[in-house]
Protein backbone atom coordinates (compact mmCIF):
# COMPACT_ATOMS: atom_id res chain seq x y z
CA UNK A 1 0.00 0.00 0.00
CA UNK A 2 2.94 2.38 0.36
CA UNK A 3 3.07 2.35 -3.43
CA UNK A 4 -0.54 3.56 -3.54
CA UNK A 5 0.05 6.11 -0.76
CA UNK A 6 3.12 7.53 -2.48
CA UNK A 7 1.27 7.81 -5.75
CA UNK A 8 -1.66 9.76 -4.32
CA UNK A 9 0.29 12.11 -2.07
CA UNK A 10 1.36 14.36 -4.92
CA UNK A 11 -0.46 17.29 -6.54
CA UNK A 12 -3.10 15.70 -8.82
CA UNK A 13 -6.19 16.98 -10.29
CA UNK A 14 -14.73 18.30 -7.28
CA UNK A 15 -17.77 16.64 -7.59
CA UNK A 16 -19.72 19.82 -6.75
CA UNK A 17 -21.97 18.16 -4.19
CA UNK A 18 -22.98 14.79 -2.82
CA UNK A 19 -26.30 14.93 -4.66
CA UNK A 20 -26.15 12.59 -7.63
CA UNK A 21 -22.97 10.94 -6.35
CA UNK A 22 -24.57 8.42 -4.01
CA UNK A 23 -26.45 5.17 -4.35
CA UNK A 24 -30.12 5.99 -4.18
CA UNK A 25 -33.09 6.49 -6.49
CA UNK A 26 -33.51 5.67 -10.14
CA UNK A 27 -30.15 7.16 -11.09
CA UNK A 28 -28.33 4.14 -9.67
CA UNK A 29 -30.55 1.71 -11.59
CA UNK A 30 -28.88 2.75 -14.84
CA UNK A 31 -25.47 3.07 -13.23
CA UNK A 32 -23.32 -0.04 -13.77
CA UNK A 33 -21.01 1.20 -11.03
CA UNK A 34 -23.79 0.71 -8.47
CA UNK A 35 -23.48 -3.05 -9.07
CA UNK A 36 -20.17 -3.11 -7.17
CA UNK A 37 -20.87 -5.01 -3.95
CA UNK A 38 -18.74 -5.09 -0.81
CA UNK A 39 -19.46 -7.32 2.18
CA UNK A 40 -17.66 -8.39 5.35
CA UNK A 41 -16.83 -7.02 8.78
CA UNK A 42 -15.27 -3.63 9.48
CA UNK A 43 -11.46 -3.65 9.60
CA UNK A 44 -11.36 -7.12 8.07
CA UNK A 45 -10.41 -7.87 4.48
CA UNK A 46 -13.65 -7.30 2.53
CA UNK A 47 -15.28 -9.44 -0.13
CA UNK A 48 -15.48 -7.25 -3.23
CA UNK A 49 -17.61 -8.14 -6.26
CA UNK A 50 -17.06 -6.06 -9.40
CA UNK A 51 -19.28 -6.82 -12.41
CA UNK A 52 -17.76 -8.33 -15.54
CA UNK A 53 -19.04 -5.53 -17.73
CA UNK A 54 -17.96 -2.05 -18.66
CA UNK A 55 -18.20 0.53 -15.88
CA UNK A 56 -20.27 3.66 -16.39
CA UNK A 57 -19.08 7.27 -16.33
CA UNK A 58 -20.98 8.05 -13.11
CA UNK A 59 -19.36 8.55 -9.73
CA UNK A 60 -20.78 6.05 -7.24
CA UNK A 61 -20.30 6.30 -3.46
CA UNK A 62 -21.89 4.21 -0.75
CA UNK A 63 -21.31 3.51 2.94
CA UNK A 64 -22.08 -0.16 3.66
CA UNK A 65 -20.91 0.23 7.27
CA UNK A 66 -21.85 3.50 8.98
CA UNK A 67 -19.54 4.49 11.80
CA UNK A 68 -20.49 6.38 14.95
CA UNK A 69 -17.21 8.21 15.50
CA UNK A 70 -16.36 11.84 14.86
CA UNK A 71 -16.63 13.30 11.37
CA UNK A 72 -13.29 13.30 9.56
CA UNK A 73 -11.97 16.85 9.84
CA UNK A 74 -11.35 18.69 6.57
CA UNK A 75 -7.65 19.24 7.30
CA UNK A 76 -7.02 15.95 9.05
CA UNK A 77 -5.71 12.58 7.91
CA UNK A 78 -7.26 9.19 8.60
CA UNK A 79 -5.55 5.96 9.51
CA UNK A 80 -7.36 3.56 7.21
CA UNK A 81 -7.35 0.07 5.79
CA UNK A 82 -7.84 0.16 2.04
CA UNK A 83 -8.39 -2.09 -0.97
CA UNK A 84 -7.77 -0.46 -4.35
CA UNK A 85 -8.97 -2.03 -7.60
CA UNK A 86 -8.53 -1.09 -11.25
CA UNK A 87 -11.63 -1.75 -13.36
CA UNK A 88 -10.91 -1.87 -17.07
CA UNK A 89 -13.62 -3.06 -19.44
CA UNK A 90 -14.84 -6.44 -18.18
CA UNK A 91 -11.74 -7.07 -16.05
CA UNK A 92 -10.90 -5.89 -12.53
CA UNK A 93 -7.56 -6.19 -10.74
CA UNK A 94 -6.61 -5.66 -7.09
CA UNK A 95 -3.74 -3.16 -7.19
CA UNK A 96 -2.98 -3.06 -3.49
CA UNK A 97 -4.36 -3.80 -0.04
CA UNK A 98 -3.38 -2.79 3.49
CA UNK A 99 -5.40 -5.42 5.35
CA UNK A 100 -2.41 -7.76 5.63
CA UNK A 101 0.39 -5.18 5.74
CA UNK A 102 -1.04 -2.60 8.13
CA UNK A 103 -3.21 0.51 7.65
CA UNK A 104 -1.95 3.72 6.07
CA UNK A 105 -2.59 7.43 6.50
CA UNK A 106 -4.95 9.07 4.00
CA UNK A 107 -5.53 12.85 3.96
CA UNK A 108 -9.13 14.05 3.95
CA UNK A 109 -8.28 15.99 0.79
CA UNK A 110 -6.37 13.60 -1.44
CA UNK A 111 -6.41 15.49 -4.74
CA UNK A 112 -8.69 12.91 -6.38
CA UNK A 113 -12.05 14.66 -6.64
CA UNK A 114 -14.10 11.47 -6.25
CA UNK A 115 -12.27 10.46 -3.08
CA UNK A 116 -12.48 13.97 -1.66
CA UNK A 117 -16.26 13.75 -2.14
CA UNK A 118 -16.40 10.27 -0.60
CA UNK A 119 -14.47 11.32 2.51
CA UNK A 120 -16.30 14.61 3.06
CA UNK A 121 -18.53 14.22 6.12
CA UNK A 122 -17.48 10.60 6.67
CA UNK A 123 -17.40 9.32 10.24
CA UNK A 124 -14.62 7.31 11.84
CA UNK A 125 -15.69 3.68 12.05
CA UNK A 126 -17.26 3.77 8.58
CA UNK A 127 -16.55 1.63 5.53
CA UNK A 128 -16.76 3.68 2.33
CA UNK A 129 -16.94 2.31 -1.20
CA UNK A 130 -16.08 4.76 -3.97
CA UNK A 131 -16.20 3.87 -7.67
CA UNK A 132 -14.26 6.54 -9.56
CA UNK A 133 -14.53 6.92 -13.33
CA UNK A 134 -11.39 8.52 -14.79
CA UNK A 135 -12.55 12.13 -14.51
CA UNK A 136 -13.09 11.63 -10.77
CA UNK A 137 -9.77 9.81 -10.31
CA UNK A 138 -6.49 10.14 -12.18
CA UNK A 139 -8.00 11.85 -15.22
CA UNK A 140 -7.14 11.27 -18.86
CA UNK A 141 -3.43 10.97 -18.05
CA UNK A 142 -3.92 8.02 -15.66
CA UNK A 143 -1.13 7.10 -13.25
CA UNK A 144 1.75 5.17 -14.79
CA UNK A 145 3.28 4.37 -11.40
CA UNK A 146 0.19 2.34 -10.54
CA UNK A 147 -0.37 0.99 -14.05
CA UNK A 148 -3.60 3.00 -14.36
CA UNK A 149 -4.50 4.36 -17.81
CA UNK A 150 -6.66 7.34 -18.64
CA UNK A 151 -9.65 5.08 -19.33
CA UNK A 152 -9.49 2.97 -16.14
CA UNK A 153 -12.11 3.21 -13.40
CA UNK A 154 -10.89 2.88 -9.80
CA UNK A 155 -12.71 1.11 -6.96
CA UNK A 156 -11.70 2.09 -3.43
CA UNK A 157 -12.86 0.32 -0.26
CA UNK A 158 -11.86 2.38 2.79
CA UNK A 159 -12.24 1.49 6.49
CA UNK A 160 -11.70 4.66 8.58
CA UNK A 161 -10.00 3.67 11.84
CA UNK A 162 -8.70 6.85 13.48
CA UNK A 163 -8.01 10.47 12.58
CA UNK A 164 -5.16 12.85 13.35
CA UNK A 165 -4.54 16.54 12.85
CA UNK A 166 -1.52 17.68 10.80
CA UNK A 167 0.11 19.09 13.94
CA UNK A 168 -0.58 16.15 16.27
CA UNK A 169 2.32 15.82 18.69
CA UNK A 170 3.47 14.24 21.93
CA UNK A 171 1.02 14.85 24.74
CA UNK A 172 2.81 13.71 27.88
CA UNK A 173 5.07 15.41 30.43
CA UNK A 174 8.43 16.79 29.35
CA UNK A 175 11.23 15.06 31.24
CA UNK A 176 14.31 16.05 29.20
CA UNK A 177 15.56 18.35 26.45
CA UNK A 178 18.60 16.24 25.66
CA UNK A 179 21.94 18.03 25.74
CA UNK A 180 25.38 17.23 27.10
CA UNK A 181 27.13 14.87 24.72
CA UNK A 182 23.81 14.29 22.93
CA UNK A 183 21.83 16.68 20.74
CA UNK A 184 19.51 19.18 22.42
CA UNK A 185 15.90 19.55 21.30
CA UNK A 186 13.60 22.56 21.41
CA UNK A 187 10.05 22.76 20.12
CA UNK A 188 7.08 25.09 19.91
CA UNK A 189 3.60 23.65 20.23
CA UNK A 190 2.41 22.14 16.96
CA UNK A 191 5.72 22.67 15.17
CA UNK A 192 8.62 20.45 14.19
CA UNK A 193 11.22 20.03 16.94
CA UNK A 194 14.56 21.72 16.32
CA UNK A 195 17.59 19.47 16.83
CA UNK A 196 20.96 21.02 17.70
CA UNK A 197 23.87 18.61 17.32
CA UNK A 198 26.94 19.04 19.58
CA UNK A 199 30.47 19.23 18.18
CA UNK A 200 31.61 15.95 19.76
CA UNK A 201 31.46 12.55 18.05
CA UNK A 202 28.19 10.59 18.13
CA UNK A 203 27.74 7.57 20.39
CA UNK A 204 28.85 4.32 18.82
CA UNK A 205 25.79 2.42 20.03
CA UNK A 206 22.07 3.06 19.66
CA UNK A 207 20.94 5.79 22.06
CA UNK A 208 17.31 6.36 23.09
CA UNK A 209 16.33 9.35 25.24
CA UNK A 210 12.78 10.05 26.39
CA UNK A 211 12.05 13.77 26.06
CA UNK A 212 8.30 13.66 26.75
CA UNK A 213 6.83 10.76 28.69
CA UNK A 214 3.44 9.66 27.39
CA UNK A 215 0.84 7.70 29.34
CA UNK A 216 -0.72 5.65 26.54
CA UNK A 217 -0.21 1.96 25.73
CA UNK A 218 3.26 0.63 25.01
CA UNK A 219 4.29 -0.13 21.45
CA UNK A 220 4.99 -3.74 20.55
CA UNK A 221 6.28 -5.32 17.36
CA UNK A 222 3.49 -5.70 14.81
CA UNK A 223 1.64 -2.55 15.87
CA UNK A 224 0.90 0.08 13.27
CA UNK A 225 2.45 3.21 14.76
CA UNK A 226 1.33 6.74 13.91
CA UNK A 227 4.12 9.25 14.46
CA UNK A 228 5.52 12.66 13.66
CA UNK A 229 9.26 12.75 13.13
CA UNK A 230 12.21 14.85 12.10
CA UNK A 231 15.63 13.43 11.22
CA UNK A 232 19.03 15.11 10.94
CA UNK A 233 22.48 13.92 9.96
CA UNK A 234 24.87 14.20 12.91
CA UNK A 235 27.79 15.21 10.67
CA UNK A 236 25.98 18.19 9.11
CA UNK A 237 23.17 18.92 11.54
CA UNK A 238 20.86 19.29 8.56
CA UNK A 239 17.30 17.96 8.37
CA UNK A 240 16.96 15.21 5.75
CA UNK A 241 13.43 14.02 6.50
CA UNK A 242 10.35 15.27 8.35
CA UNK A 243 6.62 14.60 8.57
CA UNK A 244 5.68 18.00 9.95
CA UNK A 245 3.55 20.38 7.82
CA UNK A 246 6.13 23.18 7.88
CA UNK A 247 8.87 20.96 6.46
CA UNK A 248 7.18 18.22 4.43
CA UNK A 249 5.00 18.00 1.33
CA UNK A 250 2.74 15.42 2.98
CA UNK A 251 2.40 17.48 6.15
CA UNK A 252 0.71 15.07 8.56
CA UNK A 253 1.66 12.16 10.84
CA UNK A 254 2.84 9.03 9.07
CA UNK A 255 2.13 5.35 9.80
CA UNK A 256 4.41 2.33 9.74
CA UNK A 257 4.42 -1.21 11.04
CA UNK A 258 6.84 -1.67 13.92
CA UNK A 259 9.13 -4.57 13.13
CA UNK A 260 8.48 -4.12 9.42
CA UNK A 261 10.47 -2.49 6.65
CA UNK A 262 12.11 0.24 8.70
CA UNK A 263 15.75 0.98 9.36
CA UNK A 264 16.82 -1.29 12.21
CA UNK A 265 17.38 1.60 14.61
CA UNK A 266 13.66 2.37 14.59
CA UNK A 267 12.64 -1.26 15.09
CA UNK A 268 15.10 -1.57 17.98
CA UNK A 269 14.33 1.72 19.74
CA UNK A 270 10.52 2.02 19.72
CA UNK A 271 9.18 -1.16 21.38
CA UNK A 272 8.06 -0.24 24.90
CA UNK A 273 7.63 3.46 24.13
CA UNK A 274 4.23 4.74 25.25
CA UNK A 275 1.79 6.58 23.01
CA UNK A 276 2.04 10.29 23.76
CA UNK A 277 5.83 10.15 24.13
CA UNK A 278 8.58 12.03 22.31
CA UNK A 279 11.88 10.20 22.04
CA UNK A 280 15.26 11.18 20.61
CA UNK A 281 17.03 8.30 18.90
CA UNK A 282 20.67 8.43 17.81
CA UNK A 283 21.34 5.67 15.28
CA UNK A 284 24.82 4.47 14.29
CA UNK A 285 25.45 3.65 10.61
CA UNK A 286 25.14 -0.11 11.13
CA UNK A 287 21.53 0.33 12.34
CA UNK A 288 20.70 3.03 9.79
CA UNK A 289 21.55 2.91 6.10
CA UNK A 290 24.73 0.86 6.49
CA UNK A 291 27.94 1.24 4.54
CA UNK A 292 26.11 2.26 1.38
CA UNK A 293 24.38 5.22 3.05
CA UNK A 294 21.61 7.02 1.18
CA UNK A 295 23.02 9.40 -1.41
CA UNK A 296 19.65 10.93 -2.31
CA UNK A 297 19.31 12.10 1.30
CA UNK A 298 22.95 13.16 1.61
CA UNK A 299 23.72 10.31 4.02
CA UNK A 300 27.19 8.75 3.86
CA UNK A 301 28.01 5.22 4.93
CA UNK A 302 29.72 6.59 8.05
CA UNK A 303 26.88 8.90 9.12
CA UNK A 304 25.02 8.59 12.40
CA UNK A 305 21.43 9.84 12.34
CA UNK A 306 19.35 11.68 14.92
CA UNK A 307 15.57 11.29 14.96
CA UNK A 308 13.05 12.99 17.22
CA UNK A 309 9.87 10.89 17.09
CA UNK A 310 6.47 11.81 18.52
CA UNK A 311 4.32 8.71 18.97
CA UNK A 312 0.75 9.97 18.55
CA UNK A 313 -1.17 6.74 18.03
CA UNK A 314 -1.17 3.01 17.39
CA UNK A 315 -3.40 0.41 15.82
CA UNK A 316 -2.88 -3.21 16.94
CA UNK A 317 -2.83 -5.93 14.25
CA UNK A 318 -6.40 -6.76 13.18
Amino acid sequence: MRRIAAAILVPLIACAALAGCGSSGSSSAANANAAVKVTGSFNKSPDVSIPKKDPSSKLFITTPIKGSGAVLGAGNAALANVDVYKWSGTKSTLLDSTYSTGPQMLPAQMGLSGLDTALKGAKIGSRIVAVLPPKYGYGSSGNSELGVTGTDTMVWVIDLLQQFSPTASASGKQVSAGGGSLPSVTAKTGQAPVITVPKNSPPKKLSVTTLIQGTGPKLVSGDTVVAQYVGVIWRTGKVFTSSWPSTSQSGFPQSFQLGGQLIQGWNDSLPGVRVGSRVMVVIPPSLGYGKSGNSSAGIKGTDSLVFVIDVVGLQPPS
